[in-house]
């Protein structure tokens, strides 16, 4: 809201043109070192409410033409000079942010990291002055595709792998691979961060349910869906698909000439029991394009993902070899040795580990504190856990009532849209919030939320 409330009242002044353009979240995340998701959410108020329009390959650019620019006000959301801006930095950082997207900032192995960076440079001396292969290391990805074979179920071969440097880039070769304008069904109040990417690459969006069992194929060819975004071993609640409408995704695909996105970004961080097989694995027909990533379980600073291409796919990226842009050799010889030496295993069981005790004592605080009109669902893998509360106050304002007390939680993609008005839906992220926290935040939403929820203090 206060981001929201500044930018709003700079294009109201004037102080921001018509036809400028907003920076982009990257940058802004960056300036103001606050979470993509506050960012996305102030700038999808300002869309809803016509203060910015969408552009096809420029972002937001303001609408403000009656106004002229006064002359004694500068300030620039490229130019964070403001005291309100800087008031915003201030209380973001000391606010508890229970973030969806940040790991366990203490976890990274720095020293075994740093001794495998130095060795992969000995290794490739005699290649450090020469760009590498366009679609990413064939050793990173001959490793990829025997891990992902033995612990995802995922049939591949390397030459099907396009190493990228995040979700972005595979969204954007995507595009072009299955053209622009395409349709793409996304579950309704899902929680990937992924929805502002396939807008800005052109993906008309098309929320729907998961649950409709009756009507799903229906409305899918009713809004001429061709491609599914799903996260199939992870939902918003953490439970993973069900075997039978994985296999009716599959079927509608088949018979439809669709595609089906596999994000696959938590895949491997189940908490309880073994993980659960890919889609792609199941998929006999070519249909699925399955991403993953190092952020979660490694570190996001790494940059480091990849993309499992179809046969079909594979071959018009023939024609587009000159798009292609991997990341840093250097990373990619250091994460096929760390791989290789089974630096990633060990690690990967570290971090589940890990994470297990961090979600079950979450869980303990959010029973002990929180009243039974919070329901912690069940949540058997990734980060975050998601919270069904029983009442008549809306998602925005139980986020809203946390932030005044301290917390920063989170809604999902359709927070505003969601039609049971008894149950309200927040999302808490694990990942990057020390125990102590955890407590103290837990003790600051029962007090943020006791009025509305009865609680007592």
């Amino acid at each position: 809201m206060q981001l929201y409330t500044y930018i709003r009242s700079l294009i109201q002044d004037g102080a921001i043109k018509d036809g400028e353009k907003l920076p982009s979240i990257r940058s802004l995340k960056g300036q103001l070192n606050i979470s993509k998701t506050t960012i996305e959410t102030a700038y999808h108020m300002l869309l809803e409410e016509g203060y910015v329009f969408s552009k096809q390959r420029s972002g937001l650019i303001v609408v403000n033409p009656l106004l002229p620019q006064p002359a004694n006000r500068s300030a620039s959301l490229n130019e964070p000079t403001g005291s309100d801006l800087s008031r915003t930095q201030v209380d973001n950082k000391d606010h508890i942010d229970f973030n969806l997207l940040t790991v366990d900032g203490e976890s990274f192995p720095i020293r075994i990291w740093k001794s495998i960076i130095g060795e992969s440079l000995s290794n490739h001396c005699q290649f450090i002055h020469q760009y590498g292969e366009s679609h990413g290391e064939y050793s990173l990805r001959e490793s990829i595709s025997t891990y992902l074979r033995n612990s995802r179920g995922v049939t591949c071969s390397p030459e099907q792998i396009v190493i990228g440097s995040g979700i972005s880039y595979s969204v954007q070769l995507l595009s072009r691979l299955i053209g622009e304008r395409s349709f793409i069904g996304i579950e309704k109040h899902g929680i990937a961060q992924v929805r502002q990417v396939f807008s800005q690459n052109n993906f008309h969006l098309i929320p729907i349910s998961m649950h409709d069992d009756q009507h799903f194929e229906n409305v899918l060819t009713k809004n001429k869906i061709n491609i599914l975004y799903v996260t199939p071993s992870h939902r918003p609640t953490g439970s993973p698909l069900p075997f039978g409408k994985r296999q009716e995704m599959l079927q509608w695909a088949y018979k439809n000439n669709g595609y089906i996105i596999e994000d696959d970004y938590d895949g491997e961080l189940r908490l309880s029991g073994k993980p659960v097989p890919s889609l792609q694995g199941l998929d006999k027909n070519g249909v699925v394009i399955y991403i993953g990533t190092f952020s979660k379980v490694f570190t996001p600073a790494l940059r480091l993902n990849y993309m499992i291409l179809p046969p079909s796919l594979l071959e018009k990226l023939q024609n587009l070899d000159y798009i292609l842009s991997g990341p840093s050799r250097i990373d990619q010889w250091a994460m096929q040795l760390f791989i290789s030496r089974g630096h990633w295993y060990r690690h990967l069981r570290r971090m589940r580990k890990l994470y297990r005790i961090k979600h079950d004592f979450l869980v303990q605080l959010l029973h002990r504190h929180l009243p039974a009109s919070v329901r912690v669902e069940f949540s058997g893998s990734g980060l975050h856990i998601e919270l069904s509360i029983t009442t008549k106050i809306s998602t925005e304002k139980l986020i809203e009532l946390a932030r005044n007390e301290g917390v920063l939680v989170y809604g999902g993609q359709d927070a505003q849209t969601h039609s049971d008005q008894n149950e309200a839906k927040i999302y808490l992220g694990f990942g990057g919030i020390k125990e102590k926290d955890m407590e103290r935040g837990v003790l600051l939403l029962k007090k943020a939320w006791s009025e509305v929820l009865n609680i007592e203090v």
